[in-house]
């Protein structure tokens, strides 16, 4: 039993907590706290900044030299539009599996599987080497993936999700292992190690008349998951402030008691899981789209916990710690190669990306578990339960 002096002691201390609890979203509550046309006016800067990346003469207007580097952090060793396109692949995944595991509050392990499904659904259906013989357009095609990825996560969802917790990822875990592996059979639709190759590219003409996505430059290739991300963004901020999203907050926080009080629980979580899905394979045709070639060496279960631990790592049930969790998750390796090249290294940087990453999240997991940009729900969570432990101590 604690003494009054000690109760004193804590109650001194209290506000001394809050204020620096306080201090930490200073710059989100002022940003919260400007006239809505100041907001308007930085997103759109910033979205313009996005668009504007890979573009050579958006450094030299800025002044900022142009020999080895591009930006202090990323050197001319890889093709930045390629790495900017790559990284928008792995943001819009993010904000996919955020929907599941943020908003639901499902623990899915086997997110890939479903990027890889829509991928091989657009090889299968456009590819002159594929064993269907179809040779549908791209643009065709990636509606259909996305209604094939939709009904795999229903189907999916259907018989599993009534489970919970270790049991769901472990089944979700097993979906994205049977893929890959029905992918990696030569004698299968997906065509092994040989894979499929001349998947045609999303149509389109430049000024100059020449194919406007080719293979020389992945500018077009950025630009339109750029467009994308920021319309499936505007969707699931709009989904997430709806009924539909209050109802994946209360099956988060305690699904027991959101069934009590009439939320159909099964339902909504089989709508996160479609949702999830959906966007999982708009992911995957994207990519099937730029590569021209896909086999089963592109989707390993160590993309699929990557792309977890870049939700966890960003903030989970947070749009924006989905995106800077995808964007750091994927970036920093080339980042970190980029380094090693200047610096004359005998080893590459990025080899140790795992290892790295995983020594990131162990330290992010003990002093901000609650991710880099916290959910405000969330984040009272973690400190009613740290209040909890302090009390029981």
């Amino acid at each position: 039993m604690t003494s009054n002096a000690d109760d004193k002691t804590t109650a001194s201390d209290q506000p001394a907590a809050k204020e620096k609890r306080r201090g930490g979203s200073a710059l989100k509550s002022r940003w919260d706290n400007m006239p809505k046309q100041f907001r308007w006016a930085g997103m759109v800067a910033l979205v313009l900044v996005l668009y504007l990346l890979p573009m050579r003469g958006f450094y030299e207007f800025l002044g900022i030299p142009m020999g080895d580097f591009y930006l202090p952090f990323y050197t001319a060793r890889t093709d930045m539009a390629q790495v900017l396109f790559d990284t928008a692949i792995f943001v819009l995944l993010a904000v996919g599996l955020n929907v599941v595991v943020g908003f639901a509050g499902l623990l899915d392990l086997g997110y890939f599987g479903f990027f890889a499904v829509g991928a091989y659904t657009v090889a299968l259906l456009t590819s002159p080497e594929s064993r269907l013989d179809v040779n549908w357009p791209w643009l065709a095609a990636v509606p259909v993936a996305i209604v094939v990825t939709t009904l795999a996560g229903l189907i999916l969802g259907g018989p599993t999700l009534r489970l919970r917790g270790d049991y769901l990822a472990i089944v979700t875990l097993g979906f994205a292992e049977m893929i890959r592996l029905y992918a990696a059979r030569n004698d299968g639709l997906a065509q092994g190690q040989r894979g499929i190759p001349s998947i045609p590219h999303p149509p389109g003409q430049g000024a100059d008349g020449k194919a406007l996505f080719g293979v020389t430059d992945a500018r077009p290739y950025y630009w339109l998951a750029l467009t994308i991300i920021i319309l499936i963004v505007f969707g699931v901020r709009n989904l997430a402030r709806s009924r539909v999203g209050r109802a994946w907050v209360a099956i988060r926080e305690d699904e027991d008691a959101a069934q009590i009080m009439g939320v159909p629980t099964f339902l909504f979580k089989l709508a996160a899981f479609a949702i999830g899905a959906a966007v999982g394979g708009l992911s995957g045709a994207l990519f099937a789209g730029n590569r021209g070639f896909i086999n089963s060496d592109s989707f390993t279960l160590e993309n699929s916990i990557l792309v977890l631990a870049a939700v966890v790592l960003g903030g989970a049930g947070n749009i924006t710690g989905a995106i800077v969790g995808g964007a750091i998750t994927w970036y920093l390796p080339e980042w970190l190669r980029g380094v090693g090249s200047q610096l004359g290294l005998d080893f590459d940087p990025a080899e140790y990306r795992i290892a790295v990453f995983g020594l990131v999240l162990i330290v992010m997991m003990i002093f901000r578990p609650q991710g880099i940009v916290a959910n405000k729900r969330r984040a009272a969570e973690f400190e009613d339960r740290r209040k909890e432990a302090m009390v029981s101590e």
